[in-house]
């Protein structure tokens, strides 16, 4: 474990500053597109599609709203003050303003060199790393790398936080829990059955909104305490508080990590949905996504934060485990901080709320991810894999499924910490060398809005090379699922 803590802590100590550096470049590049077009975005979202084989703005947002909301927003943000203190939240802010323009430049670029396959959109990293990079070697890496993680690494996370959130609510033993994931997650993606997914897709909307409106109720009947807490953040985060000022560092590292974990931007995972959308120039979908990561950290991780320090249902601690602040003795960092927080709303009804909520966020997440890692597998082979690599996939997830459920929540999140970070500094390096492309791409966008034009995207005029979607070209691949989300499962 302590191998695996000096990896991650390798990777992400400096990635603080790097994913930071990244988002204040972009956002240079794009002009503060994402504040500034704001109002232009929301207009956006609401646009009809205009292309029958792809999905819409709004359905491309919801999509990715869906897979961002959840465990990042809910135990995430409470690993993060029970290691970097409550300035940790002012960070993932910071990370998620900065951070937009990030997922600006990745979901314009999934945009620009997606491809329409057998009538259906798709795209993602390996498309723009390969045709706007040219670099097919380090394409195939990223599509092996976002295999593993998706299928291996990340799953654990997920059933880690449902199994101890069902402990917590309800005294189910962890490996009940597990059980029970595996097998309904094993009859989704071995069986093909779309009705499970179908009735979870229906209610995670619903538990979205209720659990913002829970989390707003708490704020609200605290109102007394914002302005504390709000000075308790802002001060921790700068290491003026008296009880956190030793940690200041810690907060800024952890408030950037469990950010980038909750709302992936520059990690690449909205870039699949992002390259499904139908949209009449890149940058359109550039902004709708960027917008995703203000509701996912801004408004819903904040939100989780700000009720947990308010309620002072947190412990913090040092980098060796020596307690700062203890309000919660013995309680272990994630789920349960924020079970705590809604239990002061209406005793008894914090825990088993926040427990059916992370259950129905957590596995519709499983389930993109074993479509994520499939999806890279059939770039890698150009074809549907074969049944041996195919059944490895589905085991291989299965088994850390259940392996998390019942593992520590610290050395889960170690693994998946290694994971989101790898993937991370390759993708910010492969937008970094793409920011030329990003930069005509906004340029050209706001040159047409100036214009009062209909925007229209013609990559050869701007000198884009490879975007052959949107200059006319169709590629026929037998099999080959989409990209841009769950692929049709042949059972109902």
């Amino acid at each position: 474990m302590d191998t695996l803590v000096l990896i991650s802590d390798g990777l992400w100590n400096p990635m603080a500053y790097f994913a930071l550096g990244v988002g204040l470049v972009l956002t240079i590049v794009i002009g503060g597109a994402q504040f500034g077009l704001l109002p232009h975005t929301i207009k956006l979202i609401f646009q009809p599609k205009t292309d029958t084989s792809g999905i819409s703005s709004v359905q491309a947002l919801l999509l990715t709203i869906a897979s961002r909301v959840g465990v990042g927003n809910i135990a995430g943000v409470a690993t993060a003050i029970a290691a970097g203190g409550p300035g940790a939240l002012f960070w993932m802010v910071m990370c998620a303003l900065l951070g937009s323009a990030a997922s600006f430049a990745e979901s314009s670029l999934a945009q620009v060199y997606k491809r329409k396959i057998n009538g259906e959109l798709r795209g993602g990293m390996p498309f723009y790393v390969e045709y706007g990079l040219k670099l097919k070697w380090l394409a195939a890496i990223l599509a092996i790398m976002t295999a593993l993680g998706y299928g291996v690494l990340f799953p654990g996370v997920q059933s880690n936080n449902i199994a101890n959130a069902m402990e917590n609510a309800f005294a189910v033993p962890n490996w009940v829990s597990g059980v029970g994931v595996v097998a309904v997650l094993a009859l989704v993606i071995f069986g093909g059955t779309k009705r499970i997914v179908r009735a979870v897709d229906l209610m995670v909307p619903v538990m979205a909104i209720g659990y913002i409106f829970v989390a707003l109720a708490i704020v609200i009947l605290n109102y007394d305490l914002i302005i504390p807490s709000l000075q308790l953040i802002f001060e921790s985060a700068f290491g003026t508080h008296e009880l956190f000022g030793g940690i200041a560092g810690a907060a800024m590292a952890w408030g950037v990590r469990r950010a980038v974990f909750s709302n992936v931007a520059g990690v690449g995972e909205g870039t699949y949905g992002a390259a499904a959308a139908a949209v009449n120039h890149p940058a359109q979908q550039g902004l709708v996504q960027s917008f995703s990561i203000f509701v996912d950290t801004c408004i819903v991780c904040f939100a989780t934060g700000t009720m947990i320090v308010i309620t002072g249902s947190y412990n913090v601690y040092a980098s060796d485990k020596t307690p700062i602040v203890e309000n919660l003795p013995g309680v272990e960092a994630g789920a349960a901080y924020t079970q705590n927080a809604v239990d002061t709303l209406i005793p008894g009804f914090g825990s088993g709320f926040v427990a059916i909520a992370l259950l129905l966020f957590a596995f519709t997440t499983l389930v993109a991810f074993y479509y994520i890692a499939h999806t890279n597998l059939v770039y890698l082979f150009g074809h549907e894999p074969n049944f041996t690599i195919s059944f490895g996939l589905k085991f291989a997830l299965l088994g850390m499924v259940m392996y998390g459920a019942i593992e520590s929540a610290e050395t889960i999140w170690t693994i998946g910490d290694i994971g989101y970070a790898s993937l991370g500094w390759i993708n910010m390096f492969c937008i970094l060398m793409l920011i030329p492309v990003v930069r005509k791409v906004i340029v050209d966008y706001r040159r047409q809005l100036k214009a009062n034009i209909e925007p229209a995207f013609e990559p050869g005029a701007l000198g884009i090379e490879g975007a052959d979607f949107w200059e006319g070209k169709e590629e026929t691949i037998p099999n080959y699922p989409h990209t841009g989300g769950p692929i049709p499962l042949e059972k109902d």
